[in-house]
């Protein structure tokens, strides 16, 4: 079965989570990535938070899945040389340099322009154009400059960043998107063109709901908000609502069986207006369905408190899954707060190919995730990681097409290999 890009070659730039994102994205999809690294180093995430000596760490493994790996030292002139050879052979080149590394490197986009016409140069950068352009971005800061975490936490609280990595990861996803969107462009156009993607523009599509509630807010109080029903004043800027739902219908997390000992014995419980009548049912509160204080959802809001701490008396004599199945039943939204440990080991997840095992030539098998979005005609196959420099041969010679004295030449001139340190005299 052909896969979806196949025929689409990556020249990869990337390093750490936003781009390598973005670049595995597309190699599970079919396109063939090569991901250029410095030679003896590589990308930097190899090294990082290592739970295994001398082997490449999960960080880097779980980010680089089905690309191939060729070192080169861009210093050199035959590693400029080599640069030169990819960039006409690629229909992409994807990078997330700091601003203006690309140009120190001695390629800027007229130059790549002029080597290949029809390439697509694809950046992140941690801001757009404007006073914060030439900062350095990382997940928090860019969760922090794109609303997320002020909108993220308890209102008597600090801001709060999220364990998803919306700003690296979602930065990548958005990025992706945008180099697909390019190529099929160029199916009509002919001609490459720059793609870029800024984190703290990602991270604020992705936090879109809370800039539709700023807005709002100047039309007055935000009644789904919880301090609305306990008669809290509003200010000026979207609080932070801690568990509401960001939908318009509350919600909340609630105990379950074992929360005394188990962290993640939880439930997110939704008290949607359309199955009020049930819920009632469910909690033991028939009286509730025609009771003015909780008949209507807005004779509910000021008593949202006492609402959930009801419920949360029925969830507490459940366990997590034991409550979701009955709930599921009478299409009662909610959904159990599942451990990082019971996601690795769900089977379902396993069986749709997001949780996948890799086995992996130094580190052994390891458990990591699979494309998240699925494709008919083009199912995803996730193959490790490359080792550092793994397959720089085959790609002068099969890629580049070079013959095995144009390849002695590149090794002898020390364009693949760590600069010597010169012994001291």
């Amino acid at each position: 079965m052909t896969k979806a890009l196949k025929g689409v070659r990556i020249l990869d730039f990337t390093h750490v989570q936003s781009g390598p994102t973005c670049t595995q994205l597309l190699a599970w999809f079919g396109a063939d990535v090569i991901k250029v690294e410095r030679p003896g180093v590589g990308d930097i995430t190899r090294g990082q938070l290592q739970d295994i000596p001398n082997v490449d760490s999960l960080y880097f493994t779980m980010l680089n899945h089905n690309k191939r790996s060729i070192t080169l030292d861009t210093k050199n002139p035959k590693g400029k040389e080599v640069l030169t050879a990819l960039i006409r052979k690629c229909d992409v080149l994807v990078e997330n340099f700091g601003p203006g590394v690309l140009d120190r490197m001695g390629f800027p986009w007229e130059k790549i322009q002029a080597i290949n016409p029809k390439m697509i140069v694809a950046s992140i950068k941690g801001f757009g154009p404007g006073p914060y352009e030439d900062c350095k971005v990382y997940e928090n800061v860019a969760q922090c400059t794109g609303g997320a975490a002020s909108t993220t936490g308890f209102r008597d609280g600090l801001p709060l960043v999220t364990g998803a990595q919306i700003g690296d990861s979602g930065t990548g996803l958005h990025l992706a998107l945008g180099i697909v969107t390019a190529l099929y462009q160029r199916t009509h156009s002919g001609k490459g063109q720059r793609v870029t993607a800024a984190m703290q523009d990602g991270v604020l599509n992705l936090a879109r709901v809370k800039l539709r509630d700023q807005q709002r807010l100047a039309h007055g109080p935000l009644k789904e908000y919880s301090q609305f029903g306990e008669g809290i004043p509003f200010g000026d800027a979207v609080p932070r609502a801690g568990n509401d739902s960001g939908g318009g219908q509350p919600g909340r997390i609630l105990k379950c069986k074992g929360w005394e000992t188990d962290p993640n014995a939880y439930i997110y419980f939704i008290t949607q207006a359309p199955v009020w009548e049930k819920i009632c049912d469910v909690i033991g509160e028939p009286t509730w369905k025609t009771h003015p204080d909780y008949a209507k959802p807005p004779a509910r809001l000021p008593r949202l408190n006492e609402i959930f701490a009801r419920i949360e008396q029925w969830t507490m004599t459940k366990s997590k899954f034991e409550a979701m199945e009955i709930l599921n039943k009478d299409d009662i939204p909610c959904g159990p707060i599942l451990s990082m440990k019971e996601i690795a080991e769900d089977q379902s997840l396993r069986a749709t190919g997001t949780v996948v095992e890799v086995d992996h030539p130094t580190r052994g098998k390891y458990v990591s995730v699979g494309n998240p979005i699925k494709l008919s005609d083009s199912p995803s196959e996730v193959l490790r990681s490359p080792l550092l420099g793994e397959h720089t041969d085959e790609i002068l010679r099969q890629v580049l097409g070079f013959s095995d004295h144009q390849v002695a030449e590149i090794h002898d001139s020390g364009a693949l290999d760590p600069p010597r340190k010169q012994a001291a005299e």
